[in-house]
Order: structure tokens, then C-alpha cells, then sequence
């Protein structure tokens, strides 16, 4: 398939990087000379430097004959002409934007995008997104990173191993021994800063950041035999007023839970608008790094702090700063992959990447044939890929035991007659079975053939 990705920024690149890999003929757009360089270098693409609204730019990057273009340039505007053009002038069939101003997402206007008006077959919001995902953090505010699949009856756990694990030096053989009825499995371990689908007699270290699978049931009692308390949130504290601040703060309102919440935001006008849309939240102006403000918003006897700032200094000083006046969670929003490292020894309980968190759900949008969910993790270093099993797939009709995964892959659940199973080595995968598999980044083309995806993938 022939695919235009305007925008070879972090967003671009990655995308350009899974559907490269998976053998489309993908062309990368920017006006960045240095950014096409970087992507025509390091992935199996063509580029063209230019801007992505320009019909001529378009031409060149094969418009003619694409079947779909990504929009992901750090302008609303261009994304949104970009689209306009591309179906337009040379109808090309599927066209998705990235849009960031809140005013272009209003629920009220959605009649622009349709396909006698601006043409966009889906928009994607990151600030939604990195919203919706703030939200899941706190819904298992013990896990350091979480993801829902299976229509929410299967989640992907992030859990850090502590001194006080009760499976810790267990060989993952025994967990199924031990825990007969508990329907997880562990399918990503990160130790030392390497990540790697972990085989059966390995063992948890104390330290090891874990991947875990389970349904949706047993949340609870996994977080319980991995050493993590689970409490109610009941008292929040964020950290930023902006668009992301305040979807949170709005879904947190309407929520049944009825959170308590405070807001700090450093931006006046901001601070006002937030307070004018909110109705039980509390909105401070000021800065979050202001041990006073913080101790005013309550932080002491918060249940969880969430720094969703545009600076990421500034969201993990204020993790620090609400971890020193006894907050017992917090979680920061970290744009730069880089610093990631640093959340473990500043004591930061989680943290959000809003790349990866837009990756994924671009490549949600993308996969129109069989799969139907994916999940980007760390810095693109594996996903986590839902997919329904097709009657042309090799691992149809066969058990876990006779397929022959690639060693970085594990199946993580299984939903077969409409129950969500852990998947054992005699349990057997037939046609229209949904399956979810974690794969390192270099075996996902090979877990894509073995699905068959490039066959019935569009």
C-alpha cells in the first residue's frame, strides 16, 4: 500500500517506521531538509522536502496514486489543507489528521469534518489521548503504565518489582502453580534499561520494570501478588491547567467516583478559563513548584498527584516536590524519552509519553483489516498488538506450543467464544479468536505475517 506521512517529527517518524517495516511503500514529507534526511537514512523511505500542503509537494511524494496520507505536522491548519488537497485534487481515499486545538475537536462542529466539507476520515487529538491516559494511570495508580484491550476486559499492567514482592526469584513456571485461577500473564521484562519477552524458567528481580496481562477481574489481586497495594482515589492534585489539565479534570468531575480535585496553573488566563468551565474543581493560580500553593491544593493528604505542564522539568520538580510533602503517587507527563530514565531515581511513580500515547492511536485508526488495537511501548521499543485470527493465518487450528513465535513475542490473552483466557502452551487458536500478542520492536513484521495482516490488512 502506498502511504504520504506529512510530518517526520517524533509522530511521523515513528509511523513511518511500523508501516516501512510491514512493507508499504511509504513517503515522508516535512519541510525540514535535516528531519527528510534523518527518515530517508534510518528507514526504508522516500522523502521530499516541502510543504505538505502544496499540491506540486504532494505530486511529487506520489499523491496520484496513494491510498492514504497521514497528516501529523505540528500545524492544525496545514494537517487540516494537507487533507483537503489530498482529496480534492487527487482523491486520495483515506486521510487522517492530527489536531491539537480544542476549538477544531468541539463536539458542536463536527459536521466540518465531513467529506463535502473538510474531508478528514479521522482526527486525532493528542491532548485527548494523553488525557485518556492520564486517566487510566490513576485508575491503577500502582502500575507505572497501563493500557486497555479487548473492549476493556483485558489490561496490559506496568508493575516495578519491589523488596517486598511476594513472587520475587520465582520462576514464571511456579506463578501458574501457585496461582491456578489468576488469568495474567507476564510477557515484558525491563532490566537494567533492556527489554525482553522473558521465558519461562526466568525469574523477577527485585528492581525489574514487568509487563503484565490480565483480565479485567483480576486487576486487583494481580496488583496484590505483585506486591502493590491497591487504594481509592479519592483526593487529586494536578499540576497544569491547559487542554490536558482540563480534560482530566472534566472527566474526574463527571465521574461516579466524585474525586475531589485541585488544579494548579501558572497561566492567569488559563487558571480563568479553567475555572469557568469546571464546576466542582478548585483552581489555584500559581506555580506548581511552590511548596506553599502546593501545600494550599492539599498535597499532604492527596491520594495522587498528576503534572500534565508543557514543560517537563517543571512536571518532575513537582512530582519531587508532592513526594517530599508526602503524596503517595505521582505522575508526570515527559515529552522527552530521554528523562525517562530518571523517573525511577527521583522517586516519579509513572509517567506519560504523548508521543507513543499518539502513535498508538494513529496506528489504531490505520489498521482497518483484522487488527484491531495497537499499543506502542517505551521509546517504539515493542508493541502490543490485538488482532483477530484470520482462517488464512498459520497459527490458526494450532496450539501456543506448535506455533513457532519468534523469541521476543508472547501471547498475552486470548478471547475465544467471547471469554477473555489466558492463553497455556495446549490452548488452541482457531479462526475468529481475538488474540493479543507483545512483540520486540524487530519481531513485529514476523507476528504480522504470522497473522496474516499484510493479506486482509486495509
Amino acid at each position: 500500500m502506498k502511504v504520504i506521512i506529512c510530518g517526520a517529527g517524533q509522530v511521523g517518524w515513528q509511523i513511518a517506521r511500523h508501516l516501512s517495516g510491514e512493507r508499504n511503500d511509504v513517503t515522508v514529507v516535512d519541510s525540514n531538509a535535516d528531519l527528510i534526511r534523518r527518515a530517508t537514512d534510518t528507514l526504508d523511505v522516500q522523502g521530499i522536502a516541502g510543504f505538505a500542503s502544496y499540491p506540486d509537494v504532494l505530486d511529487r511524494a506520489g499523491a496520484r496514486d496513494a491510498e492514504m496520507i497521514i497528516a501529523a505536522t505540528h500545524s492544525d491548519e496545514v494537517n487540516m489543507v494537507t487533507c483537503q488537497v489530498a482529496h480534492s485534487v487527487f482523491g486520495i481515499n483515506r486521510k487522517i489528521a492530527r489536531l491539537r486545538s480544542q476549538s477544531y475537536l468541539d463536539a458542536i462542529y463536527s459536521d466540518l469534518y465531513r467529506r463535502d466539507h473538510m474531508p478528514i476520515d479521522v482526527v486525532i487529538s493528542p491532548e485527548k489521548e494523553v488525557a485518556a491516559a492520564a486517566l487510566q494511570r490513576l485508575s491503577a495508580p500502582a502500575a507505572f503504565d497501563t493500557e486497555v484491550f479487548m473492549d476493556g476486559k483485558a489490561h496490559l499492567l506496568g508493575i516495578t518489582i519491589d523488596q517486598d514482592c511476594p513472587v520475587v526469584n520465582t520462576p514464571l513456571r511456579q506463578l501458574t502453580d501457585l496461582f491456578s485461577t489468576l488469568r495474567a500473564v507476564v510477557v515484558g521484562v525491563r532490566r537494567d534499561g533492556t527489554l525482553f519477552a522473558p521465558e519461562s524458567a526466568d525469574q523477577l528481580f527485585v528492581g525489574d520494570d514487568t509487563y503484565v496481562f490480565c483480565h479485567h477481574e483480576d486487576i486487583s489481586r494481580t496488583m496484590e501478588i505483585f506486591g502493590k497495594r491497591t487504594s481509592k482515589q479519592e483526593r487529586i492534585v494536578l499540576v497544569g491547567g491547559g487542554n490536558v489539565g482540563l480534560t482530566v479534570a472534566q472527566h474526574l468531575e463527571s465521574g461516579a467516583s466524585r474525586m475531589r480535585t485541585k488544579m494548579i496553573e501558572k497561566n492567569r488566563k488559563c487558571a480563568e478559563r479553567a475555572a469557568e468551565a469546571l464546576e466542582r474543581t478548585i483552581v489555584l493560580n500559581g506555580d506548581g513548584l511552590d511548596a506553599a500553593l502546593l501545600a494550599e491544593a492539599g498535597i499532604s493528604r492527596a491520594d495522587a498527584m498528576l503534572a500534565v505542564t508543557d514543560d517537563d522539568k517543571t512536571n518532575m520538580l513537582s512530582c519531587v516536590r508532592a513526594k517530599a510533602e508526602g503524596c503517595p503517587f505521582t505522575i508526570a507527563l515527559i515529552n522527552d524519552p530521554t528523562l525517562v530514565p530518571l523517573m525511577t531515581p527521583l522517586g516519579i511513580d509513572a509517567y506519560i509519553n504523548p508521543r507513543a500515547t499518539t502513535v498508538s492511536s494513529i496506528l489504531r485508526h490505520i489498521r482497518h483489516g483484522r487488527v484491531r488495537a495497537v499499543y506502542s511501548i517505551g521509546d517504539a521499543e515493542a508493541e502490543v498488538i490485538e488482532a483477530e485470527v484470520l482462517s488464512t493465518s498459520p497459527i490458526a487450528g494450532r496450539t501456543v506450543s506448535e506455533i513457532e513465535f519468534p523469541e521476543g513475542v508472547l501471547v498475552g490473552m486470548l478471547r475465544k467464544n467471547g471469554k477473555i483466557v489466558r492463553p497455556l502452551a495446549s490452548t488452541r487458536i482457531d479462526e475468529g479468536d481475538t488474540i493479543a500478542v507483545f512483540a520486540l520492536a524487530e519481531d513485529v513484521p514476523k507476528v504480522e505475517q504470522l497473522l496474516q495482516v499484510s493479506i486482509d490488512f486495509f
